[in-house]
């Protein structure tokens, strides 16, 4: 078989396409012929700095195939399932960059008859990601579901970017009022084809003024992915016993808080990271998320506000610098081709 492997931290240049033999589940996992594998942020930054095994690192963490294996103690139901997978190579060398890859039972999702494997594909990282800073506020559920956050408004900075793709649609799908921030007017139509309620371009607006005009109390929850550049606004917006769930790293920023002004509300400031998130929260956004895709709430491409941008198997080292370049939409390397 095909696969994309370092065996050294670098840039994209240090991924090589190697023939390897098709991998054997062990106990307790599956093998899955891999249709599609995502590339997220996390990805490229693990290439760089990580230190792989003698063997070899497959990178990405997300993906979407057929279960065509299983291993000692997993349920033989499973073959032929189409599955979207979750965290295929945090602490592990199999990720999803191969023809086939072999992973925990536990992660992979039945994705069903319908949903593309590019949506499976799309989902992983990004929508529990996304999930988690939904659901850290004390004034939030910890679960999304239809309605579950009706009467609720929630602020996604970055609303263009996938994981703010993401939270929106998860929002919208829980019936939240949703307001996201963009810089561009295409990045406006973008967030608004996710289903954001109210769209605000930080470049030409004040963005406390126009939330605060649309949340008279405030947000229960901001969705921020650049917490150093946008502390001072998500601290004048965040509402009574809201969070600021904050995602992404600007290159070692550090973040300065008033720390007076969110005692009144008793706002929270919560870091989030998938890998290391609580097993019961992560357990919970699994379910919702793969719920949402069964009542057909998740979408992609540009019509749901979240371009593709495909790239072949041996075109990986592509695939990965345009998502450190900043592509707008998400990154898919079509592991078929």
């Amino acid at each position: 078989m095909r696969l994309i492997s370092y065996r050294r931290s670098g840039g994209p240049d240090v991924l090589e396409l190697l023939e390897a033999p098709v991998p054997e589940p062990g106990p307790g996992e599956v093998r899955v012929r891999v249709a599609f594998s995502g590339v997220n942020p996390t990805d490229w930054k693990s290439r760089s700095a990580a230190q792989p095994g003698p063997e070899g690192q497959v990178p990405n963490q997300d993906g979407a195939g057929t279960v065509d294996a299983v291993g000692e103690g997993v349920d033989p139901v499973l073959v032929g399932e189409r599955v979207w997978i979750w965290e295929a190579a945090w602490q592990r060398r199999w990720g999803t960059a191969a023809e086939y890859t072999v992973v925990p039972a536990r992660h992979v999702v039945q994705l069903g008859p319908e949903p593309s494997f590019e949506l499976g594909a799309a989902l992983g990282i990004p929508f529990l990601t996304a999930h988690r800073c939904l659901t850290v506020a004390e004034s939030m559920p910890d679960r999304l579901g239809a309605g579950a956050l009706t009467g609720h408004t929630v602020l996604v900075q970055g609303g263009a970017g996938a994981v703010g793709n993401a939270a929106i649609q998860l929002a919208r799908w829980a019936d939240a009022t949703v307001i996201a921030t963009v810089s561009s007017p295409r990045k406006a139509q973008l967030a608004a084809a996710a289903g954001a309620d109210h769209v605000v371009n930080y470049r030409e607006q004040d963005v406390a003024a126009e939330v605060r005009r649309i949340a008279p109390k405030g947000v229960g929850a901001i969705v921020e992915v650049s917490a150093a550049r946008n502390a001072a606004v998500d601290a004048r917006v965040i509402g009574m016993h809201g969070a600021i769930a904050m995602y992404a790293d600007d290159g070692g920023a550090e973040v300065t808080v008033p720390v007076r002004a969110q005692m009144g509300p008793n706002a929270r400031w919560q870091f989030v990271l998938v890998y290391t998130e609580p097993e019961r929260a992560k357990a919970l956004a699994i379910e919702d998320v793969a719920t949402a895709v069964a009542d057909g709430a998740v979408r992609v491409g540009a019509e749901a506000g979240l371009p593709l941008h495909v790239y072949p198997l041996a075109e990986t080292a592509a695939a990965h610098q345009a998502v450190q370049d900043g592509a707008v939409g998400k990154v898919l390397i079509d592991v078929t081709v």
